[in-house]
C-alpha cells in the first residue's frame, strides 16, 4: 500500500524516504468491497520535545491509497496544534479549522461519512473549550482503512508513548476478523500495546471497539 503523509507523499511498500522520514503507524483495513462508515475516539497529546516537523495522526485511507483524511497534531510552532484534513491529492480540498493542545491534553476525534455513495465525511475535534469541525466530499474515495501514525522528519521519537482510547470504528460489512485479528504493525518499527478489539454486527455493519492504542516506543 502506499500510505500518504500530512504534507508529502512517501510510498510505504517501495521504501522511498522523502526529507528523511521516519514512519511508525498501526493499520486496521476491512474486507475487500467493504468500506468505514465512522472512525472516533480519543488521542492523548504527548510532551512535545520543542520546535520540529512532528505529525502524529489517527486518519483514514481509500482503498485506491489516493490520499488520507486525517486529524494531524503538528509539532512545528513549537507548541502543539490540530486540525482535519485531506492530503495529498485530487480533489484539492481545504483543510477544516483547528486550535492549539496543551501537552497532556485529551483530544476527541470523530470522522463520519454522510453515506458511502455520496461520501461527504463530517470531522470534529474537541478538547476542552476548543473544538473544531470540517466537511470533505471524497465521493471517489470510499474509505478502508484506519490509521494511527507518528510520522517524523529530521526529529526522533523522544516524546514518549502516543495514546489512543475509546476508538470505535465501523464498516459496512457483516466479517468481523478485520477488527478482531488487531492492527497491521507497520515492518514492525514500534513497540505497541492495543487491547483486545471487540466487534458486534448489526444489519450489516461491523462496529469495532477498542478501548486503547498505545505506540509505546520505537522498536
Amino acid at each position: 500500500m502506499q500510505l500518504f503523509s500530512a504534507f508529502c507523499v512517501f510510498s510505504a511498500l517501495a521504501l522511498q524516504q522523502v526529507a528523511a522520514v521516519t514512519w511508525y503507524y498501526l493499520r486496521f483495513e476491512t474486507p475487500s468491497g467493504a468500506y468505514i462508515s465512522s472512525f472516533s475516539g480519543n488521542m492523548v497529546a504527548p510532551t512535545l520535545p520543542g520546535a520540529g516537523t512532528y505529525y502524529l495522526w489517527p486518519g483514514l485511507q481509500p482503498s485506491d491509497n489516493a490520499g488520507v483524511l486525517q486529524q494531524v497534531l503538528d509539532g512545528r510552532s513549537g507548541s502543539w496544534w490540530i486540525g482535519s484534513g485531506w492530503c495529498c491529492s485530487d480533489p484539492d480540498l481545504s483543510w477544516g479549522s483547528g486550535f492549539n493542545v496543551n501537552n497532556g491534553a485529551t483530544i476527541a476525534f470523530s470522522n463520519k461519512v454522510d453515506s458511502i455513495s455520496d461520501g461527504t465525511w463530517a470531522t470534529s475535534l474537541k478538547s476542552g473549550s476548543n473544538s473544531a469541525t470540517g466537511s470533505f466530499p471524497l465521493p471517489t474515495h470510499p474509505m478502508n482503512q484506519a490509521i494511527f501514525a507518528i510520522e517524523l522528519y529530521n526529529v526522533s521519537w523522544t516524546f514518549g508513548a502516543l495514546t489512543f482510547t475509546d476508538v470505535v470504528i465501523t464498516a459496512n460489512t457483516s466479517s468481523t476478523s478485520w477488527c478482531t485479528g488487531g492492527p497491521y504493525n507497520y515492518e514492525n518499527a514500534a513497540v505497541v500495546s492495543v487491547s483486545t478489539p471487540s466487534a458486534t454486527v448489526s444489519g450489516g455493519t461491523t462496529t469495532c471497539s477498542i478501548s486503547k492504542v498505545v505506540l509505546e516506543r520505537p522498536a
